[in-house]
Formats: C-alpha cells, sequence, structure tokens
C-alpha cells in the first residue's frame, strides 16, 4: 500500500533550468556542467538531470558509480562522470556502465590502464589536499598514452576571497600543463564567480542550481511544506516543546506540522524558523523534533487541520540564520517526503 506523505517538497523545474542557464552564461566561453550527486543535493537525480540535459547540459557529475547508474538510462553514460575513481571492485560493471571515471591516484590509473585504458579524465590536486593526484605524486610521465577528456582540479576556498584560490589557479595551470587532455575543469559554483580566468573549459555548478547562492539571477527551487496535524489555543505561561524552550508571552493559537529533522527541517532553525501561509509569517516555536514542528498561526487563524503550510526555505537566508550550510540543508532533506515537481 502507498500513502501520501504529511510532508512533501515541492520542486520548480523551470527554477532549477533558469538557474543552469544562469551559470552557463556566467560561464562566459566555457560549458557549463551539472553536479548530480547526492541524488542531485537531495531533490531527486532522476528528476533534475534529464530536465538539464533538455537544456543543453552535456556533462554530469556523481560521486559513485551507483548514482551513475541510477541516471544512466535518462542521459547517455558517457556524459556521466564519476568523481571518486573506480577501485577493482568496479571495474567489470564500470565497464558495462559506460560512466567516465575521474581519476584520483596512480593506482586508479594503473587499473584503468589493466583493464584496458580508454576515454578517462584525471584529478589534480592544486592544493587542496584531498582527492586527486598531488605533487609528491605527479609524474608526467603517469599519463603516457592516456585518453584524457578533463584535466580538473577543485577550489578549497572559492566561497572567499583569499590568495588560496589564486594559488590553486596558478598550480592547476602548472600541473595540466604537463599532460595530454582535451579539456580543463577547475571552477565549482562560486569558482564560476572568480572570473573568466578560473572557467577555462568547463566548469561544474552545482549548489547554484538548487538556488544556494546569493546571486540576484538565482531563483528558489526546493519549498518544504507540511500538513497542520492539529490547531490548539494556549493561554499565556503555556510551554510548547521539548525542554520548555519557548512559553507564551499571550494568548496564541498554535499549529503543529508533519515535518521535523528526519525530514531535512534542521534543529537549527528551533525558535527562528517560519513558516507561510498566504503572505503571513508563522513563527516556529519550540524545540524542531523529529517528526514535527509547532507554529505560532495567531496571524493566520483561520488555519485548521489538514491544511497545508510552507516552510521558509530560501537556502541562503536559511544557512545564515541557522548556521548550517546550504549543502547540509538541501542534502539532509529525508526520504519520507513526497517530491512533487512543477
Amino acid at each position: 500500500m502507498s500513502f501520501p506523505a504529511p510532508s512533501r517538497l515541492r520542486l520548480d523545474g523551470a527554477a532549477l533550468v533558469a538557474n543552469w542557464k544562469y551559470m552557463a552564461e556566467l560561464s562566459g566561453s566555457a560549458a557549463a556542467g551539472a553536479a548530480v550527486k547526492a541524488n542531485a543535493y537531495g531533490l531527486g537525480a532522476r528528476e533534475v538531470a534529464p530536465r538539464l540535459w533538455a537544456a543543453g547540459c552535456r556533462d554530469f557529475f556523481v560521486a559513485h558509480w551507483g548514482e551513475a547508474a541510477e541516471i544512466a538510462e535518462l542521459v547517455p553514460a558517457q556524459n556521466i562522470y564519476v568523481l571518486n575513481g573506480i577501485c577493482e571492485e568496479d571495474v567489470v560493471q564500470a565497464r558495462e556502465l559506460g560512466a567516465i571515471p575521474v581519476l584520483n591516484s596512480p593506482a586508479q590509473i594503473a587499473l584503468w590502464r589493466a583493464s584496458g585504458g580508454g576515454r578517462c579524465h584525471v584529478m589534480l590536486d592544486s592544493g587542496m589536499n584531498r582527492l586527486g593526484l598531488g605533487p609528491e605524486q605527479f609524474n608526467p610521465m603517469l599519463f603516457d598514452g592516456m585518453d584524457i577528456d578533463i584535466a580538473m582540479s577543485h577550489l578549497a576556498s572559492a566561497d572567499e576571497i583569499t590568495s588560496q584560490n589564486a594559488a590553486q589557479l596558478v598550480n592547476f595551470i602548472a600541473m595540466s600543463q604537463h599532460i595530454g587532455f582535451r579539456r580543463r575543469s577547475l571552477a565549482n559554483s562560486c569558482g564560476i564567480t572568480l572570473g573568466a580566468d578560473y572557467h577555462f573549459d568547463l566548469t561544474r555548478p552545482g549548489i547554484s542550481l538548487y538556488g544556494g547562492l546569493a546571486l540576484d539571477g538565482l531563483q528558489q527551487v526546493a519549498y518544504p511544506e507540511a500538513r497542520i496535524l492539529q490547531v490548539r489555543d494556549l493561554p499565556a505561561g503555556s510551554p510548547v516543546g521539548y525542554n520548555y524552550t519557548y512559553v507564551a508571552k499571550s494568548d496564541i493559537r498554535v499549529a503543529t506540522v508533519a515535518i521535523g529533522y528526519a525530514d531535512g527541517y534542521v534543529r537549527a532553525l528551533s525558535n527562528i524558523g517560519t513558516a507561510l501561509v498566504d503572505g503571513a509569517e508563522l513563527p516556529v516555536i519550540g524545540r524542531v523534533s523529529m517528526d514535527l514542528v509547532t507554529l505560532d498561526i495567531s496571524n493566520a487563524p483561520s488555519l485548521s487541520e489538514n491544511d497545508w503550510v510552507t516552510m521558509r526555505f530560501n537556502l541562503d537566508a536559511q544557512a545564515k540564520l541557522s548556521g548550517v550550510s546550504p549543502y547540509e540543508l538541501l542534502t539532509g532533506m529525508g526520504s519520507r517526503s513526497d517530491r512533487h515537481w512543477n
């Protein structure tokens, strides 16, 4: 049996496409790909990838081979790139699937060669000391005879004004010039905003596609909504929620709604978040719990059980308010909420 969930994500497909087109425009002469890893940052890669393909996107980045398999029937497998590379357990099925590995180490390069070689991408560590070949591993002879499409790296602090970005740019250029490649890629969403020097041939927007950067040209994509389970009138002095972190200063009307941190509405929004109904702001009062949030609906007294409210979820604003990064806010969206795309 299947039951409709009492919480849902309303997802704006037109806004998603508009955001990709905006980031593609900011990318100048470089093509714009799309990071659709982590189930398109929690929104649904099987919905996101075909929409972006139809809009003109031709390069899709995932983390794991399972993520590549999820979308390989919706966009061509050879246009899907697996950032975490390969291991021995992956090789046979990876070859069968046809997605392209991003090779991160001498061992991965050797494994790819031994399994037959062919088109691949290579990650160069320009200073983040995460995935990729670092200076102590780098040897141009490693790449002799390889069919490298994209030589790429990743910026550690693209969201800050810092000399680290320029240093990584210099390192990336210096490393990549010693290997053969068709394209180069360095810039993620924030990296795109650093300017043309960082764009190279291909950019890799991610969080910006889903409305997670404070840029005037970006639109909100995800709108969490929840059904009202109960409405009550409370007198002044009444506590609400765990540990009595909220006590009513006056008589109020409250609604308990079916969303909580198990659905990705984080506890950090306790007593500071808001919901919206027809322009009225409804403050979150008390602690956000696993399954429930309580709202002060005194500004919308006509609300009743089974009505729906929209939780305020502008990612940049909510991140600043809660102290939780927009990446975590998005990817933390649980699987219990129904997804409704328009």
